[in-house]
């Protein structure tokens, strides 16, 4: 068996607003498998300035994978430990590999173009008018389940968007989830939950910065609207740390990264202890190109998940790869009759 990797930079039709700047392009790296005449394909989902394996010695973790190829998944996937965007590629890659299409690496309705999956529509960060014409535009296009980031502008205007979206629709026409990607400080953060649960809120994802366990675990147990983890899932390896985690601060939702979390294993061990506590979850991607979308998607089939999943980036670049993947009416489609774009 050989690999290589490469890099590849997927550029942002628009300037992508979050609480922690402006996002233009986006890093991505692909690891590939030979093996006789077979090949496979897996992404490591680097996402600079979030993921926990954004580090020096990033690239010379990939070579050394490459070099290693030979040990397997498994013994691979374990030194990988603290690199999970290159766990996820590892895990993918090597599905890629044994799959008798390579970019079907679990198949079912879905990859069948039988069934699909319910997303949210993202709303990012801006000035009010911009945030309301994304907002039109996710309308029009049929989704029913917006999720709007929060915490970068004024607050005041943030607002001013849900409420001009709950004059026009109650909660069982459109589901609202926020995101303050931990733009609050624990001293506002109640109050600011507060002014949001107004407009109904399904849920907020990660009202203040990790690592504050004791000021979340407050949050969660005093909360008028429903608390989903999100970066405080990042960087936690162990699985008896996951525990107490989620023992700690008993949120009502946790959402799944796999690549920032050490990929589906990874993801699967979250959701195995969330689901012992009655916490919900759902899944998300994290800015991957087609290739580490079409692989979460898929996966994320497999689990038989209830409400809308946070699957709907890839039309967010301008050379992302042509694939099957579709959005419609609120919705990730496989499209069979499309076909992938020739990987270099």
């Amino acid at each position: 068996m050989k690999a290589s990797y490469s890099k590849y930079i997927l550029n942002f039709k628009e300037p992508s607003g979050t609480s922690r700047g402006v996002l233009r392009q986006k890093e991505t790296w692909f690891l590939k498998l030979n093996k006789n005449k077979q090949w496979g394909i897996g992404e490591c989902g680097l996402l600079k300035g979030l993921s926990c394996d954004d580090l020096p010695d990033y690239e010379d973790k990939l070579k050394w994978v490459c070099e290693h190829i030979h040990l397997g998944k498994a013994a691979l996937h374990e030194e990988m430990r603290a690199f999970p965007s290159i766990q996820m590629g590892i895990e993918t890659a090597f599905l890629s590999l044994i799959s008798e299409d390579p970019f079907k690496l679990f198949p079912s309705k879905f990859t069948e173009s039988e069934d699909t999956l319910p997303i949210n529509g993202l709303i990012w960060m801006g000035d009010q008018s911009f945030m309301m014409d994304q907002l039109e535009q996710k309308l029009a296009s049929g989704f029913r389940c917006i999720k709007m980031k929060v915490g970068a502008i004024d607050f005041k205007k943030e607002l001013a968007v849900l409420k001009s979206i709950r004059q026009r629709f109650s909660k069982n026409e459109i589901t609202l989830r926020v995101d303050a990607n931990g733009a609050f400080t624990p001293k506002e953060a109640l109050s600011r939950l507060k002014d949001l649960a107004v407009f109904e809120i399904h849920s907020i994802e990660q009202p203040i910065k990790p690592g504050q366990w004791e000021d979340m675990a407050f949050l969660c147990k005093n909360t008028p609207l429903p608390i989903a983890l999100d970066e405080e899932l990042i960087g936690i390896f162990d699985s008896d740390q996951k525990k107490r985690l989620l023992d700690s601060i008993n949120p009502q939702f946790i959402v799944l990264k796999p690549s920032f979390i050490g990929g589906f294993k990874g993801s699967q061990e979250w959701i195995n202890l969330a689901k012992k506590q009655n916490i919900g979850w759902w899944i998300t991607s994290a800015l991957e190109s087609n290739v580490g979308l079409n692989a979460i998607s898929q996966w994320t089939y497999t689990l038989n998940t209830n409400g809308p999943q946070g699957l709907g980036t890839g039309s967010l670049f301008t050379n992302n790869l042509d694939s099957p993947l579709e959005v419609k009416n609120g919705f990730i489609v496989y499209n069979n009759t499309k076909i992938w774009s020739r990987i270099k």
